[in-house]
C-alpha cells in the first residue's frame, strides 16, 4: 500500500511501508490492545451497563486500535477523531496516547500544542464541576490526563533526539565532504609544486634541442643529460606523492626543507638558469619551522619554474631572497625579468600555480604577493616564524627525520645523475 508516511524525525516520504514501518506500526497496535485489555477491569463503568453495551464499547475500542494503521498519514485527524469519541467509549484510551505520541514525533511543535490543547479542553470543565476526591471517576479521569502528558512528553523527546541524531549525521557529513574536498587541493597542490618543476626543466630543453638540433655536441650532451635526469626526478617525485596517498597516514614522509633551497638553484643552474641566493637566516637554513621551511621552498620552487616557462629565455637571471629570525618571521622573494612579450603577455593557463602557492601561505598563517614590478615578475611571501620554536629546528626525532630527508634528497638527486 503506497502513502505518505512518517520517517526519521518527522520527515514525510511517500512511497511503500518497509518492514520496520510494519513492524512499529504492529506494535503500536498490540500495545493499545493489550493496554484495552488490562484496563478493561479498571474502567469505571456505569453500574446499569448493559452487557451488550459493555460489548459495543470493547469493539468500539478494537475499531480505534485496527485506525491506528492509518496514522503515518493522517496522524492528527485520527487523534482528533479518537479524542472526540472518548467520552462516548471507555476503551480508546490506549488509542490515544499512541495517536498523541505520533503526533509529537512527526509533526511541528506548534501543532502538538494545538492538539494537545484540544486533548486537555475538558479538564477545566472537570475541575469546575468540583468532583469528589474518592470517586472512582475522578482517580480515572485524573490517571487519563496524566497518560495524555506522559504520550505527548515521550514524543516530544523522541523527536528531539531524532532530529539531534540527523543533525550530527548531516554535520558528519559536511565534515567527510570538506575532508574529501580539502585532500583533493592538498594532492593537487603537491602534484602541481612536484611536477611542474621538472617538466619545465625537461620543456625548456627539449625546446632547445628542437630549435637547434645541430648544434654544439657538448651542448646538446648536457641539455640530453638534464632532461634525462629531469624525467627520472619526476618519476622518482611521483612515486613520492603516490606512495605518500597510499600509506597510512601516521608514517612519516620525507619532506622538503627551507636548506634543500640550495639544491633547487643548483639544479636550476645545471639547467642553464642564472640564479643568485641571499640567503640570511638566523642560526641557518636548517632552523626555521618545519612548516614555514617547506612552504617557502614550494614558493621558491614554484618561482623558478614560472621564470622558465614564462622569462625572457633559458639563461634568465632569477634573483632569491630569503631573510627571517625566530619572533620576525620569514620573508621569501623571487624576482626575474619579464618575458620577450613584456610585463602585459597572458600565458595560456598560467595562475594555478600561484593560486596553491596562496593557499599555502594562508595555511602556514602567512601572506602572499605577486605581480609586476617594472619590467621584473616579483614573487613575495611573508610567513610566520614563532618565537617559541625552538631555536635548533627539529631537535631529537625531528632532527634525525630532517637528516633523513636531506639524505633521501641526495640520494634522489645522484640517481638522477647516474641514470
Amino acid at each position: 500500500m503506497g502513502s505518505e508516511h512518517i520517517s526519521g524525525a518527522g520527515v514525510r516520504r511517500t512511497g511503500r511501508r518497509s518492514a520496520r514501518d510494519w513492524a512499529v506500526d504492529i506494535g503500536a497496535f498490540l500495545f493499545a490492545g493489550c493496554f484495552l485489555v488490562l484496563s478493561t477491569d479498571a474502567v469505571a463503568l456505569d453500574p446499569g451497563t448493559s452487557p451488550t453495551a459493555l460489548f459495543l464499547d470493547q469493539l468500539r475500542g478494537g475499531l480505534a486500535c485496527a485506525a491506528l494503521f492509518l496514522r503515518r498519514r493522517w496522524p492528527v485527524q485520527l487523534a482528533l477523531v479518537l479524542l472526540v469519541a472518548e467520552p462516548f467509549s471507555h476503551f480508546v484510551t490506549g488509542p490515544i496516547l499512541v495517536a498523541l505520541f505520533t503526533v509529537a514525533v512527526s509533526r511541528p511543535p506548534r501543532v502538538t500544542a494545538w492538539v494537545a490543547a484540544f486533548a486537555y479542553a475538558p479538564m477545566p470543565f472537570l475541575l469546575a464541576s468540583g468532583p469528589a476526591a474518592g470517586d472512582p471517576r475522578t482517580e480515572s479521569a485524573l490517571a487519563y490526563f496524566v497518560l495524555l502528558a506522559g504520550a505527548l512528553g515521550w514524543g516530544l523527546y523522541a523527536r528531539s533526539r531524532r532530529e539531534l541524531l540527523c543533525s550530527l549525521r548531516e554535520r558528519a557529513e559536511h565534515a567527510a565532504a570538506d575532508a574529501r574536498r580539502e585532500a583533493r587541493e592538498d594532492v593537487a597542490r603537491e602534484m602541481h609544486d612536484v611536477l611542474a618543476h621538472r617538466l619545465s626543466l625537461l620543456s625548456v630543453h627539449a625546446g632547445a634541442l628542437e630549435f637547434n638540433p645541430r648544434g654544439d655536441p657538448a651542448q646538446v650532451e648536457q641539455a640530453a643529460g638534464v632532461i634525462r635526469e629531469s624525467a627520472h626526478q619526476a618519476l622518482q617525485d611521483l612515486r613520492e606523492v603516490i606512495g605518500v596517498l597510499r600509506t597510512p597516514e601516521q608514517v612519516d614522509h620525507p619532506q622538503p626543507v627551507l636548506a634543500d633551497v640550495e639544491r633547487l638553484a643548483d639544479e636550476s643552474r645545471r639547467a642553464g638558469a642564472r640564479v643568485s641566493l641571499d640567503l640570511d637566516v638566523a642560526g641557518g637554513l636548517g632552523n626555521a619551522p618545519p612548516v614555514t621551511g617547506r612552504t617557502a621552498y614550494r614558493i621558491v620552487q614554484e618561482g623558478l619554474t614560472n621564470a622558465r616557462k614564462h622569462g625572457a629565455g633559458p639563461g634568465t637571471p632569477v634573483s632569491v631572497t630569503v631573510r627571517g629570525a625566530s619572533g620576525r618571521g620569514l620573508t621569501v622573494e623571487v624576482r626575474n625579468p619579464a618575458g620577450r612579450d613584456g610585463p602585459q603577455a597572458e600565458v595560456p593557463g598560467a595562475g594555478l600555480g600561484l593560486i596553491g602557492l596562496t593557499e599555502r601561505a594562508q595555511l602556514a598563517g602567512g601572506t602572499l604577493e605577486h605581480g609586476w614590478d617594472g619590467a621584473d615578475f616579483r614573487l613575495s611571501a611573508t610567513l610566520p616564524w614563532d618565537a617559541t620554536t625552538p631555536v635548533h629546528g627539529r631537535a631529537g626525532r625531528a632532527g634525525t627525520q630532517d637528516r633523513t630527508e636531506r639524505k633521501v634528497a641526495g640520494e634522489a638527486e645522484r640517481e638522477g645523475t647516474t641514470a
